[in-house]
């Protein structure tokens, strides 16, 4: 069970400036048995919505996720309804809408990932099998757990498909490839990527050795050909999705890296780390383009603080124009790709990460007490210009944009050059 409660706070109430700061849309707290110790195993590592916006997936903790469709019922109440609670046992109301799902996973859970909508020859190859299990849609949601299992689910049935052996210590990230092969790679504190085939019922192809850390977050890029992989380091490791080997390492960080994730068009990738800053690479040449630096609003009561700032997590809009950042100093902050300045905050306290909703507008974010936030976030317009870069850059590499017989102030903007 679980409570939902919705705020519609003004800027003024936040005492933000007028337009630019996130309204906290809705709050979804758990809502659990008696037994349960709250401060123990209660924290919302993983949040996500599926690729097409239909339903969000919360981990709230004690080893239960949540399986929610979107969007939420009571999303459109006008601006003057203050808060609302219901019960999870009053599911989406209208004949044969999809209902809302709770997973029991036996273990607490750490990533969470949705497959895309896999293409026919993947539907029929999971058919065959699991004969057992309807070919509606096929969208799927990985789970992994404390123990190194990962446990794979249909979405709109609830069903556990898949166990899937190997990680030996807690998974920590799971990324599935967009492409909707059902190849998915899982991140792990036993300082490995493992790469997992469910067309082959779960069969383990690959795994990738040569971190010496924890291993805390690992992004595919939108095209398919890279894998970035964060661990408890100074430098993060990109990986060819093509051969699985490892292309390059990029340094630049002070301290651990514990967030990745690359643009839609896959021509930049972020890092996050401890060390409070934010770095926006060329994954192509290993480039740094920018550094993104958290300061604190307020100065520190003391020296204890020093790390206040120490990033959680990072993501960027599904336009591409947007950045998302959450950390220790309890505020979510907004990035405009073009400024070095947040153009957005919003107060979030123990924030742990955070995602954009497919089709934009609404960030999510979750909290170390097992709550979910959603936030507004910019909608924009996406200007002609950026939208043929995007378009461009979805298949040609940096050298292949420096290659062209372009004006050169051309390629530094199709490059990301002209910060």
């Amino acid at each position: 069970m679980f409570t939902q409660l919705l705020h519609f706070w003004t800027p003024a109430l936040l005492g933000f400036p007028p337009l630019l700061e996130p309204l906290l849309l809705a709050e979804l707290k758990p809502g659990r048995p008696h037994q349960f110790d709250w401060k123990s195993s209660c924290e919302t590592w993983s949040v996500a919505f599926s690729p097409d916006g239909s339903w969000f997936a919360w981990s709230q903790g004690h080893c239960i996720v949540k399986l929610i469709p979107w969007p939420l019922e009571e999303q459109f109440i006008p601006k003057g309804f203050e808060a609302k609670s219901r019960s999870s046992k009053n599911d989406t109301k209208g004949r044969g809408s999809p209902k809302e799902k709770t997973l029991d996973c036996g273990q607490i859970v750490w990533g969470l990932a949705f497959s895309p909508w896999p293409s026919p020859p993947s539907r029929k190859l999971w058919a065959r099998h699991h004969p057992q299990v309807p070919d509606i849609s096929c969208l799927i949601l990985a789970t992994g757990l404390n123990d190194g299992q990962i446990k794979i689910w249909e979405v709109q049935t609830g069903l556990l498909l898949l166990n899937l052996s190997g990680h030996q210590d807690v998974v920590r990230d799971l990324s599935f490839t967009p492409s909707g092969s059902l190849i998915l790679v899982s991140a792990s504190r036993d300082k490995t990527l493992r790469i997992w085939d469910l067309n082959k019922h779960g069969k383990q192809i690959q795994v990738l050795s040569g971190h010496l850390q924890w291993v805390y977050c690992c992004s595919i890029s939108p095209d398919c050909s890279m894998l970035c992989s964060a661990a408890g380091e100074k430098s993060v490791f990109l990986w060819s999705m093509r051969s699985y080997t490892l292309i390059r390492k990029l340094e630049g960080h002070q301290s651990s890296v514990v967030s990745c994730d690359f643009s839609p068009d896959s021509a930049l990738l972020v890092t996050a780390s401890y060390d409070t800053n934010v770095i926006m690479w060329d994954p192509y040449t290993g480039e740094r383009l920018r550094f993104l630096h958290h300061t604190q609003l307020d100065p520190p009561m003391d020296d204890s603080d020093v790390h206040i700032s120490s990033l959680r997590s990072v993501c960027f809009s599904p336009e591409g124009l947007y950045l998302a950042t959450v950390a220790d100093d309890r505020l979510l902050r907004i990035w405009a790709l073009e400024l070095k300045t947040p153009i957005a905050f919003a107060p979030m306290t123990n924030g742990l990460c955070c995602t954009f909703f497919p089709h934009g507008g609404v960030i999510a974010t979750g909290t170390r007490d097992g709550h979910v936030q959603f936030w507004t976030a910019p909608r924009v317009l996406s200007s002609l210009k950026h939208l043929c870069r995007k378009a461009l850059r979805s298949f040609l590499t940096t050298y292949q944009v420096l290659a062209l017989p372009i004006p050169k102030k051309m390629k530094e903007f199709l490059t990301y050059r002209t910060f």
